[in-house]
């Protein structure tokens, strides 16, 4: 676990490092947003054999990337049967985005209106 705010910072710098977290959280924030979530799923989950499929990778390769990713703090996941659905955690993307508009100056303004997006 993240001892500090700049521990957790860099857990989610790190998950968002590799290219199939980054498609995994696009498919999460579509099925959050209503966009096309497979048939297993809710309207907010989106089930872990979706991922093997979408992304072609192997039962173990996702369930590292989702551990990865819980670890950040940027999904929480449910276990239902055998099978695991996943959520993106809204509030830690707008964190995020408050972290880099820091980085920029001047880009408040746009982080601001993005926030308001994702609530």
């Amino acid at each position: 676990m993240a001892e500090t705010a700049r521990d957790a910072t860099d857990l989610v710098f790190r998950a968002l490092a590799s290219r199939p977290r980054r498609e995994i959280l696009r498919t999460l924030a579509s099925a959050g947003s209503g966009g096309s979530g497979a048939g297993c799923c809710s309207p907010h989950d989106v089930c872990a054999c979706t991922f093997s499929e979408q992304l072609g990778l192997s039962a173990a390769t996702v369930s590292h990337h989702m551990s990865v990713l819980r670890e950040a703090g940027l999904v929480t996941g449910r276990k239902d049967g055998l099978w695991v659905y996943y959520r993106i955690r809204l509030e830690a993307l707008t964190t995020l985005l408050d972290v880099v508009s820091e980085l920029c100056p001047g880009t408040a303004d746009a982080s601001a209106s993005r926030s308001k997006e994702c609530a």
